[in-house]
């Protein structure tokens, strides 16, 4: 394991991602990364297949939701030492190959967030992308920023950025709450181009502009 990969820890949270959630963290693991799995309390055999040697997988006894997921498994990763945090997505949709280019932009920022604007979509209908499009322009409306991609679950911190950063929204309105913390607390920023794979399973979740819409509800509405 490299320097670098003994000190990133990989953030999984998941939920009822029985299905897929082996492959994915084999995956990450086989490229050398520190990962740690947080199963917010699903109700299928998610824990079970994301068991395996060099995975740690911790439980919530009931489901809290992602942001509270995604904070367990952070307080996890910077208790083992962490210099560098990256979330990844547990259904599929995120590249293990993107994590190192993440991980380099941290050399001149505080944190990378993955624009999947900026690099490629796999699986995407045209009517999908054009709400993700809105989605930010929206997001960027109410935020004050400047972002190409604004709700992109791949992303990469310092350690040191993780106390301005701290989770506080358990349900989707995380991803909304890290962009106000990002601006007012003067973390700097870049973008990183990533691929984004929508697959069959994920789709079925009600994955993309709806989400996004929903998340910027959650956060501007209801948090």
């Amino acid at each position: 394991m490299t320097p670098q990969r003994s000190e990133t820890w990989v953030v999984i949270a998941a939920y009822n991602e029985g299905r897929v959630i082996r492959e994915v963290v084999r995956e990450v693991v086989r490229k050398g990364w520190h990962v740690v799995v947080v199963d917010d309390g699903s109700r299928d055999d998610t824990a079970a297949a994301a068991t395996m040697p060099g995975a740690v997988v911790l439980r919530h006894a009931v489901n809290l939701g992602q942001g509270a997921a995604l904070q367990t498994g952070i307080d996890y990763a910077l208790r083992r030492g962490a210099r560098e945090i990256v979330t990844f997505d547990a259904d599929g949709q995120h590249a293990v190959e993107d994590i190192p280019c993440l991980i380099a932009a941290l050399s001149t920022a505080d944190i990378a967030l993955g624009s999947r604007f900026l690099g490629k979509v796999e699986g995407a209908s045209g009517s999908r992308m054009a709400m993700l499009r809105a989605a930010t322009a929206v997001s960027n409306s109410l935020s004050g920023m400047k972002l190409t991609d604004s709700h992109c679950g791949l992303r990469a911190f310092r350690s040191t950025a993780a106390p301005a950063l701290r989770i506080t929204q358990d349900r989707m309105a995380h991803a909304s709450e890290l962009l106000r913390k990002i601006r007012t607390s003067g973390l700097r920023l870049v973008e990183v181009p990533v691929t984004i794979k929508y697959t069959e399973h994920s789709k079925s979740k009600g994955q993309g502009g709806i989400q996004a819409v929903r998340i910027l509800f959650d956060y501007f509405f209801r948090a």
